[in-house]
């Protein structure tokens, strides 16, 4: 193949190996895929969103593949539809920070659905497929020098759709010419418009990695079966960064390092299930109420600074402090800042639609005012300032950079775990501990697996 763009790519992707894999990249796939997996499983019981997807998954007949955390099986191409829209449904997903998006949110769905579709799938096949597929999503990003946005697009499941046809079609042991294909078809059909972020009466932003996740499926089929794409899928004059990014590609810095460093090491794994930049305000409000032992009846005002990624999760204040539906709560910094100072914690309970349109929460949140601070120190949401006056005449301020999670600021292996075991206890068909235990040590030992494919055989 010669050097384009999507030659290059393409040949990197077909020519993966495990053994070529660094140490750190082979762990953080593992983590990857235990966090991901749980935070599907949880959603097949407690987000409303999916169960459409679910509903209309088995309705086109059976087949050999899971939809997690429930007995039913579907065909391929359906698991992965009805996955990939548990993958976002709680927002409890892991994050890349420079682009934002979302790598593996529609890239696990894929990979597990074909993992279960045929001959059993080691767990290195299945790590390799993984790093380069999350690997490729962050490299796409980071090539933007035109914002999606601008165009009218939204962001993450289009560019997550690359990498997760990437993965599949690396899981599938494609060639080179086979995985070009693979990428065009998956062009044929990446596509998700910035409108989801304005519809106040859509969950779509809830459940949207159901559709690159299905599209990665079947583009890898498509390209296993001999159907041909197009010579240049990512910088041709109608691919890729044509199309969304008005043809602004920066080729440096997308091929910086390529099969040296894989950007699924650098990845945030979020503490608390809800937009990743309300989560630098849950950590400080929770801090300020523990070290000062604050009553919620004592705060009077609460300001929040913000840098302008974040002005979306705050404004307009009225709607963002009385959010409709959970997944309006979880992009709300003053709705989950609010039950941070008011119930201590932030945790997948409170979302339940039952839980929205809590007074005392609405009440907490009518007491926040917002500024931007256009010289923030932190990036893309990551961090904040927070200020609480209260009755007695007492300001306390906290500010946070690098909110937890991040590369930076990790979350602990143990603490992976936990979130995993409390993730698959909220199943459809929970697991107990001592089960959902197991099963995480085993997905952190893959290499060592056999068949990846029957873990997730509920």
């Amino acid at each position: 193949m010669a050097d384009g763009l999507s030659d290059t790519i393409c040949s990197h992707v077909a020519g993966a190996s495990f053994a070529a894999l660094p140490t750190d990249t082979v762990a953080a796939a593992k983590q990857v895929l235990l966090d991901a997996s749980g935070v599907m499983i949880a959603a097949s019981a407690m987000a409303d969103e999916v169960q459409a997807f679910i509903a209309v998954a088995r309705a086109a007949g059976g087949g050999q593949c899971s939809i997690l955390g429930t007995p039913h099986r579907v065909t391929p191409g359906m698991a992965a539809l009805a996955n990939g829209a548990m993958a976002h449904a709680l927002d409890y997903e892991d994050a890349f920070g420079p682009v934002p998006g979302h790598p593996n949110a529609s890239l696990v769905p894929a990979l597990i659905a074909l993992a279960q579709a045929g001959e059993p799938v080691s767990g290195k096949r299945f790590l390799t497929a993984l790093a380069v597929g999350s690997d490729l999503s962050c490299r796409v990003g980071l090539g933007l020098e035109r914002p999606i946005d601008q165009l009218g697009w939204y962001a993450p499941p289009v560019i997550a759709s690359i990498g997760a046809a990437a993965g599949a079609a690396r899981l599938l042991d494609l060639d080179a010419g086979a995985t070009r294909d693979a990428l065009s078809l998956i062009l044929c059909q990446s596509t998700m418009p910035g409108e989801i972020k304005y519809s106040r009466g859509t969950v779509l932003r809830a459940v949207r990695e159901g559709f690159p996740a299905q599209a990665a499926v079947l583009s890898a089929q498509l390209a296993q079966a001999g159907v041909a794409g197009f010579e240049e899928p990512l910088e041709g004059k109608g691919g890729f960064y044509a199309l969304f990014a008005g043809g602004k590609a920066d080729r440096v810095r997308m091929l910086d390092r390529l099969g040296q460093h894989f950007f699924i090491e650098d990845l945030t794994y979020k503490p608390w299930p809800s937009c990743r930049a309300t989560h630098s305000f849950v950590e400080m409000a929770l801090a300020l109420r523990d070290r000062h032992g604050i009553a919620p009846e004592e705060i009077t005002a609460i300001e929040l600074v913000h840098d302008g990624f974040q002005a979306m999760l705050i404004e307009p204040l009225d709607r963002k402090a009385a959010p409709q539906v959970p997944i309006d709560a979880k992009f709300s910094i003053p709705y989950c800042t609010a039950v941070a100072l008011r119930r201590g914690k932030l945790g997948l309970d409170d979302f339940e639609p039952s839980e929205l349109g809590d007074p005392e929460i609405t009440q907490m949140a009518s007491k926040m005012s917002h500024r931007l601070d256009p010289q923030a120190p932190w990036s893309m949401g990551a961090g904040g300032r927070l200020e609480i006056t209260l009755a007695d005449g007492r300001r306390l301020s906290a500010g946070q950079d690098d909110a937890l999670g991040n590369p930076d600021n990790p979350l602990s292996a143990g603490q992976l775990v936990d979130k995993f075991i409390e993730c698959v206890g909220k199943a459809d068909v929970p697991l107990g501990t001592a089960a959902a235990s197991d099963l995480a040590q085993t997905i952190l030992a893959l290499e060592d697996c056999d068949d990846v494919g029957a873990l997730f055989r509920w």
